[in-house]
């Protein structure tokens, strides 16, 4: 699956090589490309991104894009490219880890392609397939449905065989050996159940995805902080989801702790989009946070700092910046790829009333 990003670039290009834009002259303005192919400022610097590094455009601060004799940058020495495939291109926390994996690689004179799989396997697929066609010299990859089994497994394997770089953003799939950067995120979900617990909350609930291995580990986080403080969790508080049912389960969730006598004083969410999705949902019974029911998420997004979210920090910028540094040292100097995990932090809103008995 071609990018969109990739789309504008290749139409820009067409335009260049037929002289609609000519050497030496100025490309639309971003409002302009905005406004011709309706997509984000960040697609088209993206796609601008893209003939850059290739020689054909070149960007001055202040002025505008420039386009280069098509001539000269065909002789220029060939840029190395690293993919980056993710679920989701939202404005969620992934363009911030986009942000530091950019940065890296335009420092070290690299190109980046971007696609998102949807959390979708099949879409998966087809983006890897896009990514070779391209004769990427590296992969930085965050699993789709990293908790299931995933039938692109076996090219995995092959592609490691091969010798092609890769490490994984985020998650991993526990049954190849492939290295990865992530948040610790099983000491995420202690961390933010234990913070509870010390404010006096005793009845815990808990939202998790389960299609993602960050939604399994961090339950086990939570399972973990209830027994080392000698507490029981009822599993009637807990809801599991995944991509597909994830709004409805939110739905189901907040109304079960409307109607029921018996309901949790706090709930540790899986991250900061579903905290803000059952806030929403709990309005609608005139509940609130944290005057009703406190709320500890994860990641820090800017969600959460819109709902005044308490929860653990995900590192972002410095996670991408990190990952980009090692695929260069392993591309350039065959240095092995290592597995990081980020310590958990947590950052106090206003999301949590200490509760006494």
């Amino acid at each position: 699956m071609i990018t969109k990003y990739q789309q504008i670039a290749d139409d820009l290009f067409t335009k260049i090589k037929n002289n609609e834009y000519q050497v030496g002259t100025m490309i639309p303005p971003e409002s302009k490309l905005r406004e011709i192919y309706q997509v984000s400022r960040y697609t088209i610097r993206q796609a601008i991104g893209v003939l850059v590094d290739k020689g054909y455009l070149r960007a001055e601060k202040g002025a505008g894009t420039y386009v280069l004799d098509p001539k000269i940058a065909t002789s220029q020495k060939p840029t190395k490219t690293i993919g980056v495939i993710t679920t989701y291109l939202s404005d969620y926390i992934f363009p911030t880890i986009i942000e530091g994996i950019e940065e890296v690689l335009r420092s070290k004179g690299y190109a980046l392609l971007v696609s998102a799989t949807h959390n979708d396997s099949g879409q998966e697929e087809s983006c890897l397939q896009a990514m070779l066609a391209q004769g990427i010299d590296g992969l930085l990859i965050e699993p789709t449905s990293s908790n299931q089994y995933n039938p692109n497994i076996a090219t995995y394997a092959k592609l490691k065989e091969r010798g092609l770089p890769i490490l994984f953003l985020n998650a991993y799939y526990d049954m190849l050996d492939i290295p990865y950067v992530s948040l610790d995120d099983s000491g995420a979900g202690e961390l933010a159940t234990r913070y509870l617990i010390e404010q006096g909350h005793k009845n815990i609930g808990l939202l998790a995805k389960l299609d993602d291995l960050q939604g399994k580990l961090r339950m086990k986080g939570y399972i973990r902080a209830h027994k080392q403080k000698n507490l029981d969790f009822s599993a009637n508080h807990i809801a599991t989801f995944d991509t597909q049912n994830q709004k409805e389960i939110i739905k189901t969730f907040a109304k079960s702790i409307a109607e029921k006598q018996q309901t949790p004083t706090a709930v540790v969410c899986y991250n900061d989009e579903v905290a803000s999705y059952l806030i929403q949902q709990l309005h609608k019974y005139q509940l609130f946070v944290p005057k009703d029911i406190s709320i500890v998420s994860h990641d820090n997004s800017y969600l959460a700092k819109v709902y005044q979210l308490t929860g653990i920090i995900h590192p972002q910028k410095q996670l991408g910046q990190y990952a980009a540094e090692q695929l260069i040292q392993n591309v350039e100097k065959q240095k092995p790829l290592q597995s990081k995990e980020y310590p958990a932090e947590l950052k106090e809103r206003n999301s949590v009333l200490k509760h006494d008995f």
